[in-house]
């Protein structure tokens, strides 16, 4: 890829997402996810392979439609009531078509069946940019609406983000499929508090951030895309296996690991709003993720394949362990004993 395409395409990608962010105005907002949309598209079609194109496609018209859905739901709110304010949203079908417009851009279920795709269609560095810092904006846009949404839509959005998300990710033997269904988990339970406490969304999503960005980065060293290859990784860098290992477990939710913190915030605060049933069901959904976090870290580093694979084991890696790596990892596992620090934070 040219150098000065992928700078002009990474600066845009920083824009976009500054201006949405930061914006108070509908249509400077449409216009941050815009510019993010176009930013993002050299990026997933550098390869130029097939499999690329059609993600960069599917991608495409996804965002386009949910961002026409965002247009549509600000005019509608802005023809009610006179307010161009994102945080004046009083119009009931306008909240409703911004919550659909963000669950697409998000992929929540049911407009979840983009997301698998595009980032199989991905490399795993871009995978990493539409895991994280492309789901930045539309957060933010709910962050600051969630006084006007529906909670019983949202409520249902999450709880069967969480259950597809754990369920289809059971069968899966791509790894990038596997984080896809692992993102759209997590979604179910950013967006299940987002009403009830939106400071709890955020911490969540930055921790969430964290943990994905350790396990792309270190799979992107090793090389890694799919379990069979994932089996023979030890070889090459035993003891980044091992933290991978570590932040996988803390990524399913395990204490006393970094990711066990959201879980018990949101559980607990669930509580508190009397919507026990709720927390119940959506803790026992991610006892189904569970299971091929495991499975993940079983074939990370306990478990040595038969020599009957049909590729060629590599010894070593040509790509040196990145130092951020390292910093990441730590943040990814022993952030849990400051829990009381960041509460006071938030």
């Amino acid at each position: 890829m040219n150098p000065h395409t992928k700078l002009i395409s990474s600066l845009s990608l920083l824009l976009g997402t500054t201006i949405t962010i930061s914006s108070n105005h509908w249509m400077m907002a449409w216009t941050g996810l815009e510019i993010n949309t176009l930013a993002i598209i050299p990026l997933i079609s550098k390869s130029h392979h097939p499999r690329a194109i059609e993600a960069t496609i599917k991608y495409f018209l996804v965002q386009a439609a949910a961002s026409t859905l965002v247009l549509f739901s600000s005019m509608t709110n802005a023809w009610s009531t006179g307010q161009w304010d994102i945080t004046q949203l009083h119009h009931p079908t306008s909240s409703l078509l911004l919550t659909t417009a963000i669950a697409m851009k998000l992929g929540l279920v049911p407009f979840h069946f983009w997301f698998p795709e595009v980032l199989q269609g991905s490399s795993m560095t871009t995978a990493l940019l539409l895991s994280t810092m492309m789901k930045f904006p539309p957060i933010t846009i709910l962050f600051l609406t969630s006084n006007s949404l529906n909670s019983t839509l949202l409520v249902t959005m999450a709880i069967a983000s969480a259950a597809l998300g754990g369920w289809m990710g059971l069968n899966q033997t791509q790894i990038r499929k596997i984080l896809a269904f692992s993102s759209i988990s997590h979604l179910g339970w950013m967006t299940i508090i987002i009403i009830y406490n939106p400071k709890l969304t955020l911490l969540t999503f930055y921790l969430y951030s964290v943990l994905t960005a350790t396990v792309f980065l270190t799979l992107n060293t090793t090389n890694t895309l799919k379990l069979s290859t994932m089996m023979t990784s030890w070889t090459k860098t035993p003891a980044l296996n091992t933290t991978l290992m570590l932040t996988l477990l803390s990524l399913a939710g395990l204490p006393p690991l970094t990711g066990f913190l959201p879980k018990w915030l949101i559980i607990q605060e669930l509580t508190k709003q009397e919507m026990t049933m709720a927390a119940i069901t959506i803790a026992m959904l991610s006892l189904l993720g569970l299971f091929f976090y495991l499975r993940l870290a079983y074939y990370s580093t306990i478990t040595l394949p038969p020599n009957s694979t049909n590729h060629m084991k590599q010894w070593h890696t040509n790509k040196p362990a990145n130092t951020s790596i390292a910093f990441l990892t730590s943040l990814s596992t022993l952030l849990l004993p400051l829990s009381p620090m960041i509460l006071t934070a938030i």
